[in-house]
């Protein structure tokens, strides 16, 4: 991965569900140093890496503040985004250490990068758990979703969407991939790949820094210049926010109606756009229950209590780290009101605007 943090699983449970679910012991986190207790509370950091992306501020950070505050009232949550700068996240960690914070909820923007800062946490007697990014150091536990699968789930939609259309080599296709600082995008990446290399021609395929929509508008522009756009038949996104810029460039292009594109994150406009016919899937990751576990981690790594995970993951500087990983889910326009809106992700009345509301009742969803 161009991010140099390698992630190898040994999970004996693909699972889902809360870290005070989880079976029988996995591996232990390191609990030494000064612990906390809940009757007086401590301080809990938690460092988020953008927020572009409409899930971390609408959905992460409530739910782990929700969450952290169920099971440790009197604890204190100090939150800082990093708004995609690594640098300034390195700062956040040092603030965070400097203010006495004892537990880290950390989602990288670099998960290389702040490696470092991960180290210094550890000899000041912090302790830091990777949130939905493997990031790179000595950290103590993780919770993600099992992200090859979710690159693979995109491929395999893809793939199907393709053929459903003819032969799946009759046209090339374009692949815009996420930031290559990000260890998730690398994954996507590899499981989408496992599924598509040899069933189809990629005719041009890039890294997004930062995931920026409008950078993947313009990657996607030159590859329809470059290929043809009438002659593309499907278009990989690692994510609904790139998605967006690529259905404009698809659209202003003159690629054909209907042809498959593919998301990530569940985003309200992919859902809308799935609805119109502009996009095919996106990959919704239940964010609920990977706020439980976190909270649920932070709270029992600060108490100094041991942490079980329903498998272990390696960053390279650790080999048998904790985690809790969770399945990603396909949402498709036949699975809508099953998935996002049967869990409140989003309701019918968000989803269903005036511009959609045709789409939504062919759909069933009005």
């Amino acid at each position: 991965m161009a991010s140099g943090v390698v992630l190898s699983m040994t999970l004996g449970l693909a699972a889902c569900g809360t870290a005070e679910q989880a079976g029988g012991p996995a591996s232990p986190a390191a609990t030494g140093g000064a612990t906390g207790n809940v009757a007086e509370g401590f301080k809990i950091g938690l460092l988020l890496p953008e927020a572009k992306t409409a899930r971390y501020e609408k959905f992460d950070r409530p739910y782990i503040e929700q969450n952290i505050t169920k099971l440790c009232p009197k604890c204190e949550v100090v939150y800082n985004n990093a708004n995609q700068d690594p640098n300034q996240q390195q700062q956040q960690v040092d603030s965070m250490l400097t203010n006495n914070v004892k537990v880290l909820i950390l989602d990288a923007v670099d998960a290389k990068a702040i490696a470092s800062s991960v180290s210094k946490a550890k000899q000041q007697g912090a302790k830091v758990i990777a949130y939905d990014r493997l990031a790179g150091g000595p950290i103590d536990a993780y919770t993600s979703f099992d992200n090859f699968q979710v690159g693979k789930m995109q491929g395999e939609a893809l793939l199907n969407a393709i053929k459903a259309g003819g032969d799946p080599k009759r046209g090339p296709i374009v692949m815009i991939n996420g930031s290559p600082t990000d260890p998730n995008a690398g994954d996507f990446k590899k499981g989408a790949h496992s599924v598509l290399d040899g069933q189809v021609t990629i005719g041009k395929e890039y890294d997004t820094p930062d995931w920026s929509p409008d950078q993947a508008n313009t990657e996607a522009t030159g590859a329809f210049t470059a290929l043809g756009a009438d002659k593309v038949i499907g278009v990989y996104s690692a994510n609904d926010g790139m998605a967006g810029g690529i259905a404009r460039a698809m659209q202003n292009a003159g690629v054909k109606k209907g042809t498959p594109l593919t998301g990530q994150d569940a985003e309200l406009a992919a859902i809308q756009r799935i609805l119109l016919g502009t996009q095919t899937m996106t990959i919704y990751k239940p964010i609920k229950p990977e706020a439980e576990n976190v909270a649920r981690m932070a709270v029992d790594i600060g108490m100094g209590k041991q942490v079980n995970g329903t498998g272990t993951v390696d960053n390279g500087t650790s080999s048998s780290i904790p985690a809790q990983i969770i399945q990603p889910i396909v949402v498709t326009k036949d699975n809508i009101k099953d998935t996002v809106v049967k869990d409140g992700f989003w309701k019918v009345e968000e989803i269903c605007t005036p511009d959609v509301q045709a789409a939504c009742q062919s759909a069933g969803l009005s």
